[in-house]
């Protein structure tokens, strides 16, 4: 039998192309909420058992994000026990759940449009249940991709993932600004805790925010059909002893000949023996814990998913539209990432965005709430997320992509992102509280502390990627098992 020399690239794009689907789901879920959270906010604002208070309203924003913590953290158990093709299904199928139960949480049980305690829980737990498909994605997605691109193009790749993650971001603002369309938003006054236009804005209160979350039903089912015809990846394979169909994975986007040697490679680092966590040292688990870390503590999610309302707070005529503005700007430079991070390598763009995002981030604290100043706030919103999205957003996954050896990968993989949905709550959950936080009445104390934060976190972001991160370019997932060895026995 002829045996496929070459290898094609249009059979590796196009299973990284249904691959990243799940990145895209992973931005479309977690930023649906910066375009519901009003309406919602203002729906449950109107219950008569019990008070909706800005807590309350930060913990229900950012519930999601238990799941999330919960996915992330089973992922590896799920990856390693069932394989990445299957645990991926498996978040698809939580992920389309979750938008038929966030938007109707009523479920044909608790009385339709009536703000309950009992609804809230409910409207909770689907939302959770969407975060733990979330988790999963986030963590499984990038390892996939990872374990069947080839070295030399793997950043690139897997930055594309991130691409999808901002486009899913980009795409749900403009469902959400479609689906809002002429009707009005509620304006929730932070000092007396009142919705000023309950009125005009009903619409948005009772259904608009349900349409927003349903919409998702779209993405969520046509990622878990497509998913299905996608292969294992060759290394989990080789991992579980099918080493035919590990062979014709790799033959097939490598060519044969390259593909035996790679499948050797990947036998001997797997016949090693079952390795420990730490078995390559404390280091390569830390490395990987707090680049997670950094990358929700420099605060780019408060600001993805309460974009809206910042731009109203800065006094915007349409903040939904500065919000798509914003996603804009976004993908365009995602994109720088993906085609330079081969070229520049990964500590680089780490280094380079941190110090752009504090400057952007310092900008805000210093201008914002003066009117005069406004257009200076809104130009540092958009250097410290841009600066965010050819740096910390898809580098961060690369490095959890290729960083860990292949005999703990699941495992450290799980930890390090589920480290990263345990801070992305803790920084979500905070963020209108600090926000709008006050050392006397009507200051913007909240304002430029909470941002002025973020700028000194993204500092120290920059010292630790100098000092402790190693560059990664070039390198198979193989040369990672000699990397840290070599780095354990200094």
């Amino acid at each position: 039998m002829q045996q496929n020399e070459k290898g094609s690239k249009g059979y590796l794009f196009g299973i990284v192309l249904v691959a990243v689907l799940g990145g895209l789901l992973f931005g479309y879920d977690t930023a649906v909420i910066s375009g519901a959270e009003k309406g919602l906010q203002a729906f449950f604002k109107g219950a008569d058992g019990f008070v909706y208070t800005d807590y309350i309203h930060g913990f229900t924003s950012s519930s999601a994000l238990i799941g999330c913590i919960i996915g992330s953290a089973l992922s590896g158990l799920f990856a390693t026990s069932f394989g990445r093709k299957r645990s991926l299904i498996f978040a698809g199928v939580c992920f389309f759940l979750s938008a038929w139960g966030s938007m109707s949480p009523e479920t044909g049980i608790l009385a339709k449009g009536e703000p309950t305690m009992t609804l809230l829980v409910v409207f909770n737990l689907y939302r959770v249940l969407g975060g733990i498909g979330v988790g999963m994605a986030s963590a499984i997605c990038p390892m996939y991709i990872g374990e069947v691109a080839p070295a030399n193009i793997r950043g690139m790749l897997v930055s594309w993932n991130q691409f999808a993650i901002i486009f899913g971001q980009l795409v749900v603002y403009f469902v959400n600004l479609v689906i809002l369309g002429s009707h009005a938003n509620p304006i929730y006054d932070a000092v007396s805790g009142v919705i000023t236009n309950f009125t005009e804005a009903q619409w948005t209160i009772e259904t608009g925010w349900r349409y927003m979350f349903g919409s998702e039903m779209v993405p969520a089912g046509l990622f878990t059909l497509l998913i299905c015809f996608v292969p294992e990846t060759p290394r989990y394979l080789a991992m579980t002893g099918q080493d035919e169909k590990a062979l014709h994975v790799l033959s097939r986007i490598n060519g044969y000949s390259k593909a035996v040697d790679i499948l050797e490679n990947i036998k001997n680092t797997v016949a090693e023996k079952k390795e420990r966590l730490f078995a390559y040292g404390f280091m390569c688990i830390f490395v990987g814990v707090m680049l997670s870390v950094f990358q929700q503590t420099v605060g780019i999610n408060a600001v993805l998913y309460y974009a809206p309302r910042i731009f109203a707070d800065m006094g915007m005529d349409n903040p939904m539209m500065q919000t798509v503005i914003m996603g804009i700007v976004n993908i365009t430079f995602t994109l720088v990432a993906v085609f330079t991070v081969e070229k520049l390598g990964r500590k680089p763009l780490l280094i380079t965005g941190s110090l752009g995002m504090a400057l952007g981030a310092l900008g805000v604290a210093v201008t914002f709430g003066n009117e005069s100043l406004s257009i200076v706030t809104m130009l540092s919103i958009m250097v410290y997320s841009a600066c965010f999205m050819f740096s910390w957003g898809p580098i961060c996954w690369v490095y959890i992509s290729e960083l860990f050896p292949n005999t703990i990968r699941g495992a450290a993989t799980a930890i390090a992102v589920a480290f990263q949905w345990i801070f992305n709550f803790i920084v979500s959950s905070t963020f209108v509280p600090l926000f709008n936080m006050h050392i006397t009445p009507g200051d913007d104390f909240g304002h430029w502390f909470t941002y002025g934060l973020y700028g000194l976190i993204c500092i120290i972001a920059a010292i630790f990627v100098w000092k402790l991160v190693p560059e990664t370019k070039g390198k198979s997932l193989e040369d990672m098992s000699r990397l840290w060895r070599e780095r354990n026995k200094k």
